[in-house]
């Protein structure tokens, strides 16, 4: 690998995690620019081009847009890297560019496309907050300057998936937009359950959890070898509701909802936790048995943000919410 210090770092947004993490690619939209490449190496040929497709656009729109057309088609090196917070799983995922721009009129929005080869997928928690606001940008495209270093350690081998903020450390060093709020909100909540309940505290909250959505709870003997965590019912009748809890920041494997599934008797359902995420394998095994749910890290903190109101007192004060939302107005011309 060439030198880390002699490469950009690039920070991009999608809508579509799946393209870019399936598909091993970095891309943006405008389709109406059509093939970048066919457009005059220069940025105010990449303005004129904007406002012609673009008409409506504003003016801090258009040098907005044209600058990172103009970056992603022109700048951008193979060898660079690339930090990518996707929101179906909350990790930061790193790679390097692994050829040069390419149109793709295949697809239906995201035409504008270089290839990428991912080198980890790390959990958001793993990063201090003023990294995350970096990558949080209201851009779609742009470089990654004042936490570079701090993604860049992120690929060394002894690399701990820990917060690398001290605790009660706050950095407002980049303002927030409106979806950075949101962003910062659950990046906050996961922070202080992967920090505050490991193990069986962990338990505990998710039994709470489930008493705040209206379900009867019974926290399992500590020690127990049965796997079972908790046992939940929605009211003094059957169903009965096996539930296993993971505080692990590793992905949850097919053979450990396996052993849940192994526990459940004829008419039980199952509920599996955790704060992380599932496996391919273990995400399979869960779409084909559809009388056990898994709920990630991301489902976990919505479920929190949707019945918070209703949480224990000790753990309202654990995860003190101060943000308000704020509605994400996407950009017209992208």
């Amino acid at each position: 690998m060439a030198d880390k210090e002699e490469k950009r770092i690039w920070g991009i947004h999608t809508m579509d995690d799946n393209l870019f993490l399936q598909k091993d690619v970095i891309a943006i939209g405008w389709k109406k620019m059509g093939d970048l490449s066919k457009i005059e190496a220069s940025r105010e040929a990449f303005k004129e081009k904007y406002l012609k497709e673009y008409p409506k656009a504003k003016k801090g729109s258009v040098a907005n847009g044209a600058g990172m057309l103009f970056r992603f088609a022109h700048e951008v090196q193979v060898g660079d890297y690339v930090v990518f917070p996707s929101k179906i799983d909350r990790q930061i995922n790193i790679g390097t560019v692994e050829g040069g721009y390419f149109y793709d009129e295949t697809v239906t929005e995201y035409v504008q496309q270089h290839k990428v080869k991912w080198l980890k997928h790390l959990p958001r928690t793993a990063f201090s907050q003023g990294a995350l606001y970096e990558v949080g940008a209201a851009l779609s495209f742009f470089a990654v300057k004042n936490y570079a270093d701090e993604y860049l350690s992120a690929l060394d081998k002894g690399f701990k998936k820990t917060a690398l903020t001290t605790e009660g450390e706050e950095d407002e060093s980049v303002g927030a937009t409106a979806e950075e709020i949101v962003e910062t909100t659950k990046d906050f909540i996961l922070k202080e359950l992967s920090k505050n309940l490991k193990g069986y505290e962990f338990e505990g909250f998710v039994a709470d959890l489930l008493r705040a959505m209206g379900y009867r709870t019974m926290v399992s003997a500590h020690g127990g070898d049965s796997g079972i965590d908790i046992t939940a019912y929605k009211d003094e009748l059957p169903p009965r509701i096996l539930v296993q809890v993971k505080s692990q920041d590793s992905d949850i494997r097919e053979a450990t909802i396996q052993s849940l599934k192994g526990a459940m008797r004829e008419g039980d359902y199952g509920l599996f936790v955790t704060l992380s995420n599932y496996t391919k394998n273990a995400q399979k095994y869960l779409e084909s048995t559809p009388i056990i749910r898994g709920i990630n890290g991301t489902e976990l903190v919505d479920l929190i943000l949707k019945y918070y109101e209703d949480l224990s007192q000790k753990y309202r004060k654990m995860i003190p919410l101060k943000m308000v939302y704020i509605p994400v107005v996407k950009d017209e011309a992208d």
